[in-house]
């Protein structure tokens, strides 16, 4: 269960989405992808236009390269779409996606994907915390 991980997590602040599947990454699932793992290293999928690199900087790349841009703050605005990211010691470690009603979605590295009441409910020693977090309007792509 995804509570032995996060221990901000609890049977109040987020809801299993679905099964486990080592097909994606929660990086895949904010850009829109469950097919591939993204990831820069490790021989993982990654867009050839993209700095290859595990930073910060790589990951808002990505994210620009369709249509994000950065923003201050994590409020849902329901003319724009929203990702974070997240760092533990100044390297990217997770990605999570706004969904319509202004929670966030995350996929758990090769487990299950859960629906969470806010962005701090992933905070802690696995993911570090939110360090970025990136708009676009709705409908682009």
């Amino acid at each position: 269960m995804p509570e032995v991980e996060f221990p901000k997590l609890n049977n109040t602040n987020h809801e299993i989405t679905s099964n486990a599947d080592s097909r994606y990454n929660c990086i895949a699932w904010a850009y829109g992808e469950h097919k591939k793992w993204f990831w820069p290293m490790k021989r993982r999928y990654w867009p050839a236009n993209i700095t290859y690199e595990e930073t910060i900087e790589a990951f808002m790349q990505l994210f620009a390269s369709i249509g994000y841009q950065s923003c201050d703050n994590p409020l849902f605005e329901p003319e724009y779409e929203k990702v974070a990211i997240y760092a533990l010691d100044g390297i990217p470690t997770h990605a999570a996606r706004q969904v319509d009603n202004g929670k966030w979605t995350s996929k758990l590295g090769e487990d299950v994907d859960i629906v969470h009441d806010n962005l701090e409910c992933l905070d802690g020693p696995l993911y570090g915390k939110t360090v970025i977090i990136m708009k676009r309007k709705r409908g682009v792509l």
